[in-house]
């Protein structure tokens, strides 16, 4: 199994450390928030982006993807009524798209729940609607350049749009685009949905392209109380050939110890079952 790590935890270290030590411990993958970079896409030179690539491919590492796509942005949305604003947010996931693809990536997991919730007095099926349209308008480029977009199911604490699963799915059907797939996210699916996160894997097995690993905590996997056995287990059965990507929201024990111990207990679980 290939694993990764979100650099954005490594908050204040320069690009070179960041790539030492996840290399030393011994991840293969790296996922990167772009806001860790830049303000925007189109800040990050061609140079710059050779620069990100290389360091990484020199120690071993593959930059697979981005995620927090529209995070610290303004003027963008998803669902939203206004068309214009929906068309930047498009074009704006073509950038994206383009920089993923310039650093060796391949996908890109669309979170960013304060950028998709649903305006008050909007419908359901216009939310919907209009989302599917902004995939719609974005992702023939981005495939183009070889890269997916992973819809990821966000608890209702964070958001009111995407929830489960299922509803993801919903969604993915709705635009009809091969690189449009689902994610799967531990810490979203304990809090979201109702069935046992294995069930969910198998369940969606042939739509999954992207697995976050972390807890109820906001920590790594193995760092609270959610055994992993049966998740990756499950993972296995299922045939599962992605990557399994460390994202975690709670720095306070050190990015460091975060990294090494996520991993220790990944590789201890995965070899286990």
């Amino acid at each position: 199994m290939k694993f990764a790590i979100c650099q954005e935890l490594f908050v204040d270290w320069d690009w070179e450390k960041q790539c030492d030590l996840i290399a030393e411990i011994g991840y293969q993958g790296i996922e990167l928030a772009p806001f860790a970079f830049a303000d925007s896409p189109a800040e990050i030179s061609a140079d710059q982006r050779a620069f990100i690539k290389q360091t990484a491919e020199e120690r071993g590492l593959e930059i697979i993807g981005l995620h927090w796509l529209l995070a610290k942005t303004d003027g963008l949305h998803l669902t939203t009524s206004d068309a214009a604003v929906r068309q930047k947010t498009s074009d704006y996931l073509v950038e994206l798209g383009n920089l993923c693809a310039d650093l060796g990536g391949d996908l890109m997991v669309f979170g960013s729940p304060f950028q998709r919730n649903v305006e008050e007095g909007m419908s359901r099926e216009q939310a919907y609607a209009n989302a599917a349209e902004v995939f719609r308008n974005c992702l023939p480029a981005i495939s183009k350049r070889g890269v997916r977009i992973c819809m990821e199911p966000l608890t209702t604490k964070e958001t009111d749009f995407v929830n489960t699963c299922a509803e993801a799915v919903e969604l993915i059907d709705m635009v009809e685009a091969d690189n449009f797939v689902l994610h799967q996210d531990v810490k979203a699916m304990l809090g979201a949905e109702t069935e046992p996160i294995p069930d969910l894997i198998h369940k969606y097995d042939s739509r999954v392209g992207h697995f976050h690993v972390n807890d109820s905590n906001l920590l790594g996997p193995g760092m609270g109380e959610t055994d992993y056995h049966p998740i990756f287990k499950a993972l296995k059965e299922s045939g599962y050939r992605g990557w399994i990507s460390v994202e975690v929201f709670d720095y306070e024990p050190g990015c460091e110890y975060i990294a090494r111990e996520s991993f220790r207990y990944m590789k201890e679980v995965w070899e286990s079952v």
